[in-house]
């Protein structure tokens, strides 16, 4: 499905209306729209000038909404599987 919209800020909105919140990809010549993207979009991550469905190992990878609500990635697995623990010593 293809939606088309009179300005960037309708096309964040209605992006924004969708239930699933993954990545989203945003190309732009003006690199403060692609901030503002970044900012404004309600998604796991907002590639700029980059298809949605890149990824690298030590991205952050997951989503917000219908999407689910964690994480994958090497640094997010060591945190998954590391106990962290406060140990104190009173000299």
């Amino acid at each position: 499905m293809i939606t088309t919209a009179s300005s960037f800020d309708e096309a964040l909105d209605l992006a924004n209306d969708a239930k699933f919140g993954l990545h989203a990809g945003v190309f732009t010549r003006d690199l403060g729209r692609g901030l503002e993207a970044g900012n404004r979009l309600e998604f796991g991550g907002v590639l700029i000038n980059e298809v949605p469905t890149f990824r690298a190992d030590q991205m952050p990878y997951g989503g917000v909404k219908d999407s689910g609500n964690t994480r994958e990635g090497p640094a997010f697995a060591i945190k998954e599987l590391t106990e962290e623990r406060l140990v104190t010593l009173q000299g």
